[in-house]
């Protein structure tokens, strides 16, 4: 896997550091980062509605109509989900099944919105959290560099169940969530926060 770009280029290029010798991050850096995630998803928070209710309502199963998914991203509010522990996989009995979203968010105490860091789909909800998992490492990443500059992760993962049983209709539905609010631990947003967390240990 090729290291993705940094957030803050050229501070240990300049003095001809080798990238495994990277400066660690400073604690006014990470805070600017949640700053800008919090200031683009701030706004969605007050805009959304509840997609997930707009759902569970129709007459007849998801997977024969599931509607526009721009229109159900702009009415999703992830809060209407509950939080789990992310480790919720090792549980003797698994609280969903089946085709979901799941989206992986922190609550950084200093902001006044959690941050949605990653949204995925699966056919298995049960099963896509085992073993390896971009995200893991991501947030692995993110949680040391926070607790190296004295903040917290407050990670949990919540589970939209009542999602299109067919896997195109789901994919459509987590990219349109994914343009719609740029969670930056997805491979299609990185580039943009310039996220300086990596799931590569090289």
């Amino acid at each position: 896997m090729s290291r993705q770009g940094e957030l803050f280029t050229g501070a240990a290029g300049a003095a001809g550091a080798s990238p495994s010798r990277e400066l660690p991050l400073l604690r006014e850096q990470l805070l600017l980062w949640q700053g800008r995630l919090a200031e683009h998803q701030g706004p969605l928070y007050a805009a959304g509605g509840n997609a997930a209710a707009l759902l569970q309502g129709q007459l007849f199963p998801v997977a024969d109509d599931p509607g526009d998914p721009l229109e159900l991203a702009r009415l999703f509010d992830p809060l209407s989900l509950s939080p789990q522990s992310l480790s919720f996989w090792r549980w003797p009995r698994f609280p969903q099944r089946g085709a979901a979203l799941y989206l992986v968010m922190d609550r950084p105490p200093q902001l006044p919105v959690p941050l949605l860091l990653y949204v995925g789909e699966t056919g298995r909800a049960d099963q896509r959290w085992k073993g390896d998992h971009d995200c893991k490492g991501y947030l692995a990443a993110y949680g040391e560099a926070l607790a190296r500059v004295g903040l917290e992760a407050r990670a949990s993962i919540r589970f939209w169940g009542d999602v299109p049983a067919a896997v195109s209709q789901r994919r459509a539905l987590e990219q349109a969530l994914i343009r719609r609010w740029l969670p930056p631990f997805n491979k299609e947003t990185r580039e943009r926060w310039a996220t300086p967390f990596t799931a590569d240990p090289g």
